[in-house]
């Protein structure tokens, strides 16, 4: 991606857009297998991760503004089970989450360009009284969340395979020799007891 535009929703969207894509690269060249399996006592995976953040921008940045996108969303369901949003089923293919994330990328888009940063929201699940907020507000969340997701799947495919970074090509690590990294990793490890058995 280039250096963002100045425009506040160019801005805004740069930021988002660059979240979405290294969220998504994260899945690139894995089995079914690793990219729905549970890699945290919490259950976290990465396809779990693009299908929750899919809902994110559903929820944000359409039905919060009048813009319902009409895409089913089975997990927000009254009979839905906790945490529906986080995982696959063995029914839904990897394919189905991903084109459900590009499908909501297209309907947040639209929304940032119709409205005004400044037009106000309902957020359905918030309490009635405080469940106003502002476009601006509710991308800047959206931004975040994508963003947090984006950091947990770094750390679930660097344990699955080693890869790092952002995109191909940009690890934004200061190597890429596996020694180097062995040392510096046991370089922590003797800090980490040292600092602990002086406290």
């Amino acid at each position: 991606m280039t250096a963002p535009d100045p425009n506040p929703k160019s801005e805004l969207l740069f930021y988002l857009q660059s979240a979405r894509e290294a969220l998504l690269w994260k899945l690139e060249g894995l089995s079914e297998y690793d990219v729905r399996r549970p890699l945290t006592p919490t259950g976290t995976n990465l396809l779990g991760l693009v299908k929750h953040v899919a809902g994110v921008e559903l929820g944000y940045l359409c039905d919060t503004f009048g813009r319902p996108s009409g895409e089913p969303q089975p997990w927000l369901e009254a009979d839905a089970e906790p945490n529906a949003d986080m995982w696959a089923t063995a029914e839904e293919t990897r394919e189905d989450v991903v084109a459900l994330y590009r499908r909501a990328w297209a309907y947040s888009d639209a929304t940032l360009d119709a409205l005004a940063l400044d037009t106000v929201g309902k957020v359905p699940w918030w309490p009635a009284g405080r469940d106003e907020v502002t476009l601006h507000h509710a991308v800047v969340r959206v931004i975040a969340d994508t963003h947090r997701h984006a950091g947990h799947a770094d750390i679930l495919r660097e344990l699955l395979d080693g890869a790092v970074g952002m995109e191909e090509g940009n690890t934004s690590q200061p190597s890429d020799d596996k020694g180097w990294w062995g040392a510096y990793r046991d370089r922590l490890e003797q800090t980490a007891r040292q600092a602990d058995q002086a406290s």
